[in-house]
């Protein structure tokens, strides 16, 4: 189903909603309007709080890049911050079909296994984009102005992209087999700032050194999809050697569980209470 753009009252509260229960799968919480909210994945609360952690400098006038936009939430909060272009680009998402790999992976979580790779599976497609039925459907509610690539941000001629006063790299980093490389190709597209949104790790008493935790299958939230959790300090670095002249943590607090403390209190006989690292989200903003 899609909205009739041409129609009298396109935009009710009826259209709105049934247009959205099509789509099958949503990832953001988009207010689409008339009392309509799309029922993401990450709650409108969620995504609010996570939006209001960015700390996003003034984006009126602004030229924006939201590289890997899944359903659009930030593209489009970017255009309604006064952005005068923005740009949402993806491939990998737009290119699943959603509802049917999510069904696929419960199943292999289910059954103890790891799932394929989606593009070794009836659920890569290409060539019919079913996976950009959100943002497609979201871009019309809003009569969104912002631009849309498909490609993948890995593979294609970033030159062709130019470059952007501010870059959007949210929840990507981790799913890049190359971060680094991710990173330098990040940078040649930013002129000011690239806000990183990111899962990330903590190792009690090893935060001096640039660290980085591999997932070789489906390791972490039994997504054969993420790759790498990077420390703190690896990622200020992967940063700067990428090509920012600085990098700085907005968000990145460790889960407090009260094992620093105690280690604190008694020294190196503690030293090895915490056997696996700590897993959480960290924002940084890197500057050109």
């Amino acid at each position: 189903m899609t909205i009739k753009e041409q129609a009298p009252h396109a935009h009710d509260r009826e259209n709105l909603q049934a247009c959205a229960d099509a789509v099958g799968f949503w990832w953001h919480s988009i207010d689409l309007g008339e009392g309509v909210v799309t029922p993401g994945a990450k709650s409108a609360a969620v995504i609010a709080r996570e939006l209001k952690s960015l700390r996003l400098p003034d984006l009126t006038g602004k030229t924006v890049l939201d590289i890997g936009a899944y359903d659009g939430y930030y593209s489009f909060a970017a255009e309604r911050l006064g952005a005068a272009q923005v740009v949402a680009l993806d491939h990998f998402v737009w290119a699943t079909d959603l509802p049917k790999a999510h069904a696929y992976w419960r199943e292999c979580k289910e059954r103890g296994v790891a799932p394929s790779p989606v593009e070794q599976t009836p659920y890569w497609q290409p060539d019919r984009l079913p996976g950009k039925r959100g943002f497609d459907t979201a871009h019309r509610a809003l009569r969104s102005r912002v631009d849309v690539v498909i490609d993948d941000f890995m593979t294609m001629d970033v030159a062709s992209l130019g470059s952007f006063d501010v870059a959007l790299f949210m929840g990507v980093l981790y799913h890049m087999q190359d971060p680094l490389g991710s990173l330098r190709r990040l940078a040649s597209v930013t002129k000011e700032l690239a806000i990183i949104e990111t899962h990330a790790i903590a190792v009690p008493g090893y935060e001096h050194l640039e660290l980085c935790e591999f997932y070789s299958a489906n390791q972490l939230n039994g997504d054969v999809t993420n790759w790498w959790g990077p420390n703190l300090k690896a990622l200020l670095g992967m940063c700067r050697a990428a090509g920012f002249a600085r990098a700085e943590i907005v968000v990145g607090k460790v889960p407090d569980t009260g094992v620093q403390r105690l280690r604190q209190a008694a020294g190196a006989v503690l030293s090895y209470v915490r056997r696996h690292p700590y897993h959480f989200r960290a924002v940084v903003h890197a500057w050109k």
